[in-house]
């Protein structure tokens, strides 16, 4: 089924493929980036209305990092499809890649995640109907979608908050190398937009691309105000629509370069709406924040001059700026953590001025890392059946340079209970013979926890191995969807490797645990890491029935504990 999958087309997919032309390029011979984000809200909006079968419209498109330029003549390839839909609202996926006609020459642009709400008549709310992933890289975008819902939700609800707490230092100083200082205000600019119909869509909303696009041209000529340069749009934060407007609405578009780092600088947008009715008070439409670089001949980037703030807002934008660049590094670093590199403990907390926004921040997306990860490696299809004993069954799947496993078993009691008792590490020594002792050392809110384990196995030197562990739990997103506990090795400053144990790391685990009526489906999964090369393989070889006796041990320790007073999840429902 998963090779014949494979030339099943989904029916939300959009290939767009557009030649740039003089007319869409900047001074440098280059594409646009705002005429780019209006193809690319075209193209996502198509696959958004081939799935709700109605009218839709932005509502925000998550951060983008531009990768490479494209040049007059180049191509734009663009392919969109829906990832998955909840109740009223869909995730698109975004592709776009750069081609040269004459070499054949490919590039990767960017990625991008748009959101976009389906609209019916009056006052009716459409109901989206599920969308069911077929290939494997379907089924992964399905199940990290949720994941990503979640991460715009925090975003959304306390990054605001958190920002206007924060107490970064800034790291550069008006001495030295640097090329003098700016006042902010002579950034500042203002336009004003008519919505006229070829900038609205077929319902008569100003299209999402079109403000996109003249938010980067304001943005730009903020940012060359002070470098006197041409810059280069290297990250859009998120894109929010906070309201439409109309055919016949003027638009006020304002931006100003909130800060300036050693070869970067960040702009603030932001756009207000209003009617011909002077009476009417103008209505906050969206905000961006984006980040340009000056490059040289040899495209590298250039030192840019200091920014002195405006007293007041422009000293908080000043320091907001600071912390979303250490929001954008932290997040970079969490997520780009290459598999096969050591350490596999990513930093808990990466330096004693981390403060509580870099915190909370961090602890986000190494949460979402962590389930991310887990949720990579169960929509895998690959997976050999090695072997089967009373009913528990061991799967591998050998993938590029890894090798992972999976065991599989069934009992007779209800999911909630299943993963109300898994969740909690300090109760896997009573049925996992692997585990001496567990303590709690972090309850970092109702979905993470880090643990310190104390493993039975030995390492090389004959000690014991001990590992400090991230713990991500998740209910069910939707009808159908797992509850999810996944694992991962972080490093935490409070509790470095001691003499007693050799630390030990654990790349990506957990279970999911799917309802199945009167029965409830659990899986393990494990990516090998080298303390368990020789545990698995006498397992696999058909040396040893350990994994079998564990997770049969497993079972009966569920069963046992069904009628304890668990604590409930509640279920998430979007």
């Amino acid at each position: 089924m998963a090779s014949s999958s494979r030339d099943v087309r989904n029916p939300t997919e959009v290939h767009m493929s557009q030649m740039v032309l003089p007319c869409h390029a900047n001074h440098r011979g280059q594409l646009s980036t705002g005429q780019l984000l209006k193809w690319i809200d075209t193209a996502a909006c198509l696959s958004a209305e081939r799935h709700a079968g109605c009218p839709c419209v932005t509502a925000s498109m998550d951060d983008i990092y531009f990768e490479h330029t494209i040049s007059v003549g180049q191509v734009v390839n663009l392919k969109t499809k829906v990832n998955r839909a909840f109740n009223s609202s869909m995730e698109v996926g975004i592709h776009v890649t750069s081609e040269d006609l004459c070499s054949g020459k490919e590039w990767k642009v960017c990625q991008a995640f748009a959101t976009f709400v389906a609209q019916a008549q009056g006052n009716k709310k459409v109901m989206l109907k599920p969308l069911t992933p077929v290939t494997e890289e379907e089924q992964l975008e399905h199940s990290i979608a949720a994941e990503r819902r979640r991460m715009r939700l925090v975003h959304t609800d306390n990054i605001k908050d958190l920002l206007t707490r924060s107490t970064l230092p800034d790291e550069r100083s008006p001495e030295g190398e640097l090329k003098g200082v700016v006042l902010a205000q002579k950034t500042r600019v203002e336009s004003v937009e008519l919505v006229l119909p070829p900038h609205a869509n077929h319902q008569g909303n100003t299209f999402g691309g079109q403000i996109m696009a003249w938010m980067e041209n304001i943005a730009t000529i903020a940012a060359s105000r002070l470098c006197h340069a041409h810059p280069t749009l290297k990250v859009i934060e998120m894109f929010h629509f906070r309201g439409p407007s109309q055919v016949g609405d003027r638009l006020i578009l304002k931006a100003i370069v909130n800060n300036a780092f050693k070869d970067s600088m960040e702009v603030g947008v932001c756009v207000e709406a209003f009617c011909h009715d002077v009476d009417v008070p103008r209505r906050h439409i969206n905000s961006a924040f984006m980040t340009f670089v000056v490059l040289d001949e040899n495209n590298r980037p250039c030192i840019v001059p200091c920014i002195k703030p405006e007293p007041g807002d422009g000293e908080r934008r000043y320091r907001e700026a600071i912390a979303r660049r250490k929001i954008r590094l932290d997040r970079k670093y969490v997520i780009s953590c290459k598999q096969s590199e050591v350490p596999l403990s990513v930093p808990w907390d990466p330096s004693n001025q981390i403060t509580p926004l870099m915190d909370f921040l961090l602890q986000v997306y190494l949460s979402y890392n962590n389930v991310s990860a887990l949720k990579m490696l169960v929509s895998k299809t690959d997976w050999v059946l090695t072997s089967e004993i009373n009913k528990v069954r061991l799967y591998t799947l050998e993938d590029d340079k890894f090798l992972s496993f999976r065991v599989d078993m069934r009992v007779s009691i209800g999911a909630r209970q299943s993963f109300n008792l898994l969740s909690d590490l300090r109760r896997r020594h009573e049925w996992d013979t692997n585990f001496k002792e567990c303590r709690l050392l972090q309850q970092v809110n109702e979905d993470d926890a880090i643990y310190h384990v104390v493993s039975t196995v030995c390492g090389a030197d004959g000690k014991l191995q001990d590992f400090i562990i991230l713990a991500s739990q998740r209910p069910p997103c939707a009808t159908g969807d797992p509850f999810v506990v996944a694992f991962r090795s972080v490093s935490l400053p409070t509790h470095p490797p001691c003499e007693e144990y050799t630390r030990g790391e654990t790349l990506c685990s957990g279970f999911c645990i799917w309802s199945e009526g009167s029965r409830t489906k659990i899986a393990y999964y494990n990516q090998f890491t080298p303390a368990l090369v020789s545990r698995v393989t006498t397992n696999i070889a058909g040396l040893s029935s350990d994994f079998s006796s564990t997770y049969e041990a497993c079972g009966k320790f569920l069963i046992e504990n069904t009628t304890e007073n668990v604590v409930d999840v509640k279920t998430s429902e979007p």
